[in-house]
């Protein structure tokens, strides 16, 4: 079992599901990139505390994304390491009770073919309700679309790491490889998921009925041992739940687990299901059925307002660029509405080229058309039809337009806020943002006519920023937006000075054998970034710094310098930044031995100056030095 899986099991975190009974594998004589992992399931060798599964078919009924992730704590977590370190017998490093990085790098390339052919557990049939003993249509992997990750299989900072040990005659370790033991205790999860660039990472044989009729969903749970799996099915009108059970051995038995039908705003419907195993029950199989159907249900309330809706002629604020955008949240309008099931909101403008629609998510997408506002009459809908008896109309806009000079700002950026007149009077903030950051908040009263105002970028990084809008007005709703103006951060240069004994006047404190000396100093990025410093002398250059905050000091030996007969040291030292701009000192530090032994300093813009010459005595002592350590070399 351990050389035909490989070094992917960690990663078949979820990809535990199939209605074939789970088998057990046999060991094999295969080589790492010869994955064959058919008939597994990933229980088999993986022992988790807790999983989510999320599977969504999507709007084709043909493909799937399969989500999932695992939680593995304490004495569990070194099982999994132990097995994972198992798998690797008869490779560099594999078995020896060490889990390395190496280990780690091939399970994650080796991982989604593994899975491409395991089973997913998941099956799906058409027509009346079905209980097994069928040909199911299952689900499979889509090798290309399987994206994986862990986090902590090699514990950062662990006090038992090392380099990695054992001698390597194929020259395959990598030289950065570092292992922990395999009774490492810390908690680490692992991740399946659609790969970047695909689409889907899952695939069955599309049903004919695209669900807008009867059909079965099947999951094999055997050895699950605690997880939560949610099924999430496209839009269709009136889908839902008409039955499920939990079977052991074909017999019910409905205190396995819950099954719960949830509406989502947007009309489509979610199956959530929690299960477990006991593993003492092995080998019982346990299976899981839900019947959906789009036949209505016996009865179906009305949805209703709350009184909470906004009054009619409520101004709802958008971005209006004539894409589809977010104009209310899920939050906003939670308490708007009420329903047995659930409900939406079902807006008709009476403007061409105006439409919304809801999400998912609960949140109400807008797209603009080409009037400067569009007025809509809004109700709700349940996920059968059934629509409230009451309306509202609302007006949608945007209350203000901005604008400023696209280009590189320094420390603050101008903005001008224009107002449209959806409103009379709009309290605005304006902020620079970044990455989910937002700077300090510049606020402004927008009357009837344009506003110039200037946000500061204090706390960003060089690069790209957006406008962070909000606003307030009476009868409109709390307004916020982020507008992209072209704008970007200029990167300001690192500084870096060297300290200087004030008593001594000197830059460089010599060893107690003057064969080195130590600089140090203070080197910042100004934009808050990382700086790197390399220091080059005598034609060597050195990487080799202690940083602490803003604070470095370096070592330099002066072998080299003294081998070639050079008795002042010239240091060029380089502070750089994330976008490799440079700030360069140069130091001149004199020999000990020399009569004159004042330190000179030059900044990158400065000359070079004159070495100034030394006395034989100081030129017989480099030398003798020189002799010294070329025979220790």
């Amino acid at each position: 079992m351990k050389g035909r899986i490989s070094a992917v099991i960690l990663v078949v975190m979820m990809a535990t599901m199939s209605m074939t009974n789970v088998v057990t594998a046999e060991d094999s004589g295969r080589q790492m990139d010869d994955v064959d992992c058919s008939g597994y399931s990933f229980e088999d060798l993986f022992e988790y505390d807790n999983a989510l599964f999320m599977f969504e078919i999507l709007d084709d009924w043909a493909t799937s994304d399969l989500y999932a992730n695992a939680w593995v704590n304490e004495s569990k977590s070194s099982v999994v390491r132990d097995n994972l370190d198992a798998l690797f017998e008869g490779f560099v490093g594999g078995n020896n009770d060490w889990i390395s990085t190496d280990e780690r790098e091939a399970v994650r390339e080796i991982g989604p073919k593994c899975i491409a052919d395991m089973y997913t557990r998941i099956g799906i049939r058409e027509g009346i309700p079905h209980r097994g003993g069928v040909n199911w249509n299952n689900a499979t992997f889509v090798e290309e679309g399987i994206g994986l990750d862990e986090v902590n299989l090699i514990p950062e900072g662990h006090p038992d790491e090392r380099d990695c040990q054992g001698y390597d005659p194929t020259g395959l370790q990598s030289d950065d490889c570092r292992e922990v033991p395999v009774t490492a205790t810390n908690n680490l999860e692992i991740s399946m998921f659609t790969r970047d660039g695909e689409t889907h990472n899952t695939r069955f044989n599309k049903l004919p009925n695209t669900g807008e009729s009867n059909f079965t969903v099947a999951m094999n749970a055997t050895n699950v041992t605690t997880a939560t799996m949610m099924f999430t099915f496209p839009y269709i009108e009136g889908l839902r739940v008409a039955n499920w059970t939990i079977e052991d051995n074909g017999v019910e038995n409905l205190e396995a687990g819950t099954i719960t039908e949830i509406f989502l705003p947007d009309g489509s419907v979610r199956v959530s299901m929690s299960i477990g195993y006991d593993k003492s029950e092995w080998p019982m199989i346990r299976n899981v059925f839900f019947d959906m159907t789009t036949s209505p249900p016996q009865t179906n309330d009305f949805p209703e307002w709350t009184s909470n809706q906004p009054p009619d002629d409520t101004v709802i604020p958008i971005v209006k660029d004539g894409t589809e955008v977010v104009a209310i949240t899920a939050d906003t309008m939670a308490d708007w509405g009420s329903d047995n099931d659930a409900w939406g909101l079902d807006c008709n403008f009476n403007e061409a080229g105006w439409s919304s629609r809801m999400n998912s998510n609960g949140e109400l997408l807008v797209t603009s058309g080409s009037s400067e506002s569009g007025t809509a009459v809004c109700g709700l809908i349940d996920p059968y039809g059934a629509v409230s008896n009451q309306t509202q109309t609302w007006r949608f806009g945007q209350p203000a337009t901005f604008s400023a000079a696209a280009g590189e700002y320094t420390d603050i950026a101008s903005i001008d806020s224009t107002p449209t007149m959806l409103v009379q009077n709009l309290a605005l903030s304006l902020s620079a943002t970044q990455n989910g950051e937002e700077g300090i908040q510049t606020n402004v009263n927008l009357g009837s006519s344009t506003s110039s105002n200037s946000i500061t970028l204090d706390g960003l990084s060089p690069g790209a920023f957006m406008v962070h809008v909000t606003a307030s007005s009476p009868g409109m709703l709390d307004w916020v937006a982020t507008v992209d103006l072209g704008l970007e951060k200029k990167n300001t240069p690192p500084t870096i000075t060297v300290d200087m004994d004030q008593i001594e006047g000197t830059y460089a404190t010599w060893s107690s054998d003057y064969f080195s000396f130590s600089l140090s100093g203070e080197a910042r990025d100004p934009d808050g970034g990382e700086v790197t410093l390399s220091a080059e002398m005598c034609g060597e250059t050195t990487n080799s710094f202690t940083q602490v905050g803003d604070r470095w000091d370096v070592t330099l030996p002066t072998a080299r310098c003294v081998s070639l007969g050079v008795t002042e040291y010239v240091v060029v030292l380089v502070a750089k930044d994330s976008l490799e701009d440079t700030a360069t000192i140069e130091i001149t530090v004199p020999d000990p031995y020399t009569e004159d032994s004042t330190p000179t300093i030059v900044n990158s813009e400065s000359e070079d100056s004159g070495l100034p010459s030394i006395g034989m005595f100081a030129t017989i002592i480099a030398m003798l030095g020189a002799a010294i350590i070329i025979r220790r070399d």
